[in-house]
């Protein structure tokens, strides 16, 4: 049980209680609850008396309130088991985003804000840049454009993208295809994965085969480990083309954002898109991107060379013919089949030692000591008293599926004792689920001053959502999900991760971070809520932990030491082997294997930041058509898996005769539909960012807990209520600079 200052939480966790109705009747009173707040200031202020008090204020506070609701509310289709509420879920998304659509686009309340923003008045910084980013985004969406015709088509267009991306999204999501294969075809697939997976029914034209679905956990490991080149081949190209009922809506999408730029006065998407980032402008962009593809090119080509020596011995181990040829299909398997030959890299042994739930426990561990941060699990009998004390039901109340792991989250001693907000794992694939893994913010946070201070405001927010503070502010803590999809436990063992999925994990659990300790006035800057070229920054640096042999052995536990059952089932696979049941694993992992993996942090680093490279370079030729002409005309799919090819390096198949237009990955690329348009580029140039920053402040001690505080409060705190830029050369103590991010690519000493 947690210690008794850790059983009461002053706020509520989010409640999931939702059906199919009552998300569509709360979204519609919601939309009508922020268009009241809208009406009232338009109906009781003039543009004379405009001030940032008496008119955006009131939409800020409106804006947190909702975010309670609404974040949950889209939520739902990313986690349901129902797909009735799922569809809800969707329905109501598309009524928020239509709404906020609608909202941006009022002429009534941008003549307000810019009238607020020409007072000049002496406001705090924080919301000096609310005033300036809601008068851009009121122009932006399209209040510059002549009312008329052009606006009227711009006003069509973005709510047509809403719906776009809403049904690419759900697309993904409800995603269940695969192949059926004979055992023989899935020869060297770990027996974890296999034993796991659907199988024939007898009788059926599938009886005795085995069916392996494109969700990550089965669809991995069979690219990495199945000895046979042509279910892997198999597998690779139908992934490629899972989702074709996605490649209309991303050719619309494109044609649509191009359009809307122009009518903006924007030579394309990407200008447009970019004048907001940290990059502000296309050509930054194209010229790193470039750069970069140079210096990497030749690292490939070598990298490739060695690779085919390896599937050249490879085949003729197995008396096969080897045409000369790399595929793309290729990669997995022989990126693993080098880790495994020539750097000693067991992945199976060394997934022995990452059990999930203990993995998970060790990295909350090293943020606890990072950040100053407590991490108290709340499960079974705890839910219920929780649930009790905020007059909630039950404790299932408080999660949405009962495989859900719920913490609460506490600053330490040194910080304070505070309470910090609420941390969910969604951990396992199930159908309908988000097929990826990612962060999801449930709940924002925010901050109310003062009734003394010239900006509070009395709102609609209930009083009950809120806790006072000793100075007399009212904060909101946050609630905050990962969601991912790691195998499933068995009676007989455990989730075992593989290393490049602790390296997952612990990114997402970065984000998580990111989310909980935010501490901004409104929950516009709330966390992530920074430019997308600077987002990634804090999760990759954090990555660095994983090639870390301290931190790798601290990570660590041989799962045989979790469970009396998991022990027994280690000594029968020993056994199995011919080996000594009687000998144990040790409980840590042993130095040579955590040297195993330091040594290949950058294996075939050139081509992985290559096919980096060319989701980002095929993202800026979608948005950065020279004339919205060349965007009609061009071939999406054969353009994605051209550039794939003159970049990464690698064969596809059309080497073997069947052109570019193959397969059709841009439909399964979720990222260009949901945020990353004209934006993909911001997971490479965030690397420079990280790596400075780890470099600077915790290369030498990456357990040093006073960079790491000074890290949480100088940057992660601020999300985005700051020039980003700014947070990083307070942090750094002078501009960033590529020095660390060159040198961890090999491409300088």
């Amino acid at each position: 049980m947690a210690p008794a200052r850790y059983q009461h939480p002053p706020q509520p966790p989010p409640c999931f209680t939702a059906t199919p109705k009552s998300l569509i009747e709360e979204t519609k009173q919601m939309i009508a609850r922020n268009k009241k707040v809208q009406d009232d200031i338009v109906r009781d202020v003039k543009p004379a008396q405009a001030t940032f008090e008496n008119t955006l204020l009131k939409m800020a506070r409106e804006d947190d309130y909702e975010g309670l609701e609404s974040h949950i509310i889209g939520f739902y289709q990313a986690i349901s088991t129902d797909k009735t509420l799922r569809d809800a879920s969707t329905e109501a998304e598309k009524l928020m985003d239509q709404f906020a659509i609608d909202s941006m686009m009022r002429e009534d309340i941008y003549q307000l804000v810019d009238a607020a923003l020409q007072k000049k008045e002496n406001l705090d910084p924080e919301s000096q840049r609310l005033l300036e980013k809601s008068y851009k985004d009121y122009v932006r969406n399209g209040l510059k454009i002549p009312a008329g015709p052009q606006r009227d088509r711009f006003k069509e267009i973005k709510k047509r993208l809403s719906d776009l991306s809403i049904t690419f999204q759900k697309n993904l999501n409800e995603e269940n295809g695969g192949i059926w294969f004979i055992p023989k075809q899935l020869e060297g697939v770990p027996e974890d994965v296999t034993s796991g997976l659907e199988k024939g029914k007898p009788g059926t034209e599938n009886e005795g085969k085995i069916r392996v679905t494109f969700k990550y956990p089965d669809l991995f490991p069979t690219q990495k480990y199945a000895k046979d080149p042509e279910t892997r081949h198999k597998m690779f190209i139908a992934n490629e083309n899972k989702l074709n009922q996605n490649i209309e809506i991303f050719k619309e999408a494109v044609l649509l954002r191009d359009e809307a730029a122009r009518l903006l006065g924007y030579p394309n998407h990407a200008t447009f898109k970019i004048e907001d980032k940290m990059a502000k402008t296309p050509k930054t962009v194209d010229d790193f991107l470039s750069d970069l593809r140079t210096k990497l090119a030749p690292g490939g080509l070598k990298e490739i060379e060695k690779l085919k020596e390896l599937k050249k011995s490879d085949f003729a181990s197995r008396g096969g013919n080897y045409d000369g040829r790399y595929y793309l299909w290729d990669h997995r398997f022989y990126d693993t089949l080098m880790l495994e030959k020539e750097y000693s890299l067991d992945q199976q042994r060394i997934a022995e030692y990452f059990p999930l739930q203990n993995t998970i426990l060790g990295m909350l561990h090293i943020f606890e000591e990072l950040f100053g941060l407590q991490f108290i699990e709340i499960k079974g009998d705890e839910r219920d008293a929780l649930a009790k004390n905020f007059s909630i039901s039950k404790g299932s109340d408080i999660v949405w599926h009962e495989d859900v792991v719920l913490f609460s989250v506490w600053d330490a001693e040194d910080q304070g004792s505070s309470f910090v907000g609420y941390l969910y794992l969604d951990l396992f694939p199930r159908d309908g689920k988000y097929g990826h893994a990612a962060n999801f913010n449930l709940q924002p946070g925010f901050t109310i001053p003062p009734l003394s201070s010239s900006l509070s405001f009395s709102s609609s927010i209930p009083s009950s959502t809120l806790t006072t503070l000793p100075d007399g502010s009212k904060r909101r803590y946050p609630a905050t999900a990962l969601v991912c999809n790691f195998s499933k436990p068995t009676p007989k063992k455990p989730s075992l991760l593989k290393h490049d999925e602790v390296v997952t994990l612990f990114h997402e659990l970065g984000h998580g971070i990111h989310d909980l300790v935010g501490r901004t006035a409104y929950s516009r800057f709330h966390g992530t809520n920074t430019v997308r070229d600077f987002v990634e920054a804090p999760s990759q640096m954090l990555e660095n932990w994983c090639w870390t042999p301290s931190q790798l052995k601290a990570l660590s536990k041989h799962y045989s030491y979790v469970g009396a059952s998991y022990a027994e089932e280690y000594a029968e696979t020993r056994k199995a082997k011919g080996e000594d049941a009687s000998t144990k694993a040790p409980e840590e992992m042993p130095d040579e294997l955590i040297d195993s993996i330091v040594r290949t942090k950058h294996v075939n680093d050139a081509l992985f930041n290559l096919r980096q490279l060319h989701f980002g370079i095929f993202d800026m030729t979608v948005h950065e058509p020279a004339s919205h002409a060349e965007i009609e005309q061009m071939p999406i799919s054969e353009t994605y898996n051209r550039l794939r090819k003159e970049i990464s390096k690698l064969d596809g198949p059309e080497v073997l005769g069947e052109g570019f237009d193959w397969g059709h990955g841009e439909a399964t690329f979720g990222h260009l539909v949901g945020g990353y348009d004209a934006g993909y580029y911001g997971y490479l140039s965030s690397q420079v960012y990280s790596a400075d920053m780890f470099y600077t402040a915790f290369k030498a001690n990456p357990m040093n807990g006073t960079e790491g505080r000074r890290y949480r409060h100088t940057v992660l705190e601020r999300g985005g209520s700051r020039e980003e830029m700014e947070l990083l050369k307070e942090f750094l103590g002078r501009e960033p600079n590529q020095d660390a991010f060159l040198k961890e690519l090999g491409l300088s000493s």
